[in-house]
C-alpha cells in the first residue's frame, strides 16, 4: 500500500528555464532517493526487460541513436547514454518534441534519480497545464519505480490504475498538482499558475480545485 503523504514529501519538484540550440525553453526536474544501489537504479530504468515491472511496456533500440516507444504513451530517440550515471532522448506525445535528462547520483546508502523534462515555449500542454502536464505523470511514475526498487516485485498495471483511480490515486494527483503549483508559482504569475494547477487536477481526477 503506498503512503501518499509520505511519497508526496520524498519528490522534490522545480520548475525553471534552459537555453537550447533552438532558444529558451522551460523546464520541470523531479527527484526522488532511493534505499538501492546506483547500478540497480540504472538497471531498473533502461533494461527494456525490466522498465514495464514499473513503469511502461517499452520497445524499439535502446542504444545511443536508436528509436523507443513506450505503450500508449511517447516514442523518441536516444540521444546520450553514459552508464551508470545518466542518459538522455527526446520525447514525442502527440505532436510534440520534448526532451528528457535522467541523472543517477550514488548517495551514502542508496542512489538518487534526477528526471529533467524540458519542453519548448511553445509548447500546447504546458499553456493548458503548466508543468503539471508532465511532472504529475513523472510523479506517479515515481511512485511504480519506489514501489519496484523496495520490493523488489513486478507493479501489476491492473492494480496500479486501478490505484490511480481510486480515493488515494486522486488525492496523490491532487497533491502533486498543488506541488507543481508551489514550484511553478517561484517563476511565473501565481493566478496563472493556479489555473493550470486547477485544469491539471480537473483532467486527472474529474473535479475542480
Amino acid at each position: 500500500m503506498i503512503d501518499v503523504t509520505q511519497q508526496i514529501n520524498a519528490v522534490q519538484r522545480q520548475v525553471g528555464t534552459r537555453v537550447l540550440e533552438a532558444g529558451e525553453a522551460r523546464t520541470v526536474t523531479i527527484s526522488q532517493s532511493y534505499d538501492a544501489a546506483i547500478e540497480d537504479v540504472w538497471d531498473a530504468c533502461t533494461n527494456p526487460d525490466r522498465i514495464p515491472r514499473w513503469f511502461l511496456p517499452i520497445t524499439g533500440d535502446l542504444r545511443v541513436g536508436g528509436r523507443y516507444q513506450l505503450q500508449g504513451n511517447a516514442g523518441g530517440t536516444i540521444e546520450r547514454c553514459d552508464p551508470p550515471t545518466s542518459f538522455a532522448a527526446t520525447w514525442e506525445f502527440g505532436g510534440q518534441v520534448s526532451w528528457i535528462e535522467v541523472r543517477l547520483v550514488a548517495e551514502p546508502g542508496g542512489t538518487r534519480l534526477v528526471l529533467e523534462h524540458i519542453a519548448p515555449l511553445d509548447d500546447e500542454r504546458w499553456a493548458e497545464f503548466g508543468p503539471g502536464a508532465v511532472g504529475v505523470g513523472w510523479d506517479m511514475g515515481l511512485v511504480g519505480l519506489a514501489t519496484h526498487l523496495s520490493s523488489g516485485q513486478s507493479v501489476d498495471p491492473a492494480e496500479g490504475a486501478a490505484w490511480a483511480a481510486s480515493a488515494d490515486g486522486r488525492w496523490f494527483t491532487s497533491l502533486a498538482s498543488q506541488r507543481w503549483c508551489d514550484a511553478s508559482i517561484a517563476g511565473t504569475d501565481e493566478a496563472g499558475a493556479r489555473a493550470a494547477a486547477g485544469r491539471t487536477i480537473a483532467a486527472y481526477t474529474g473535479a475542480g480545485s
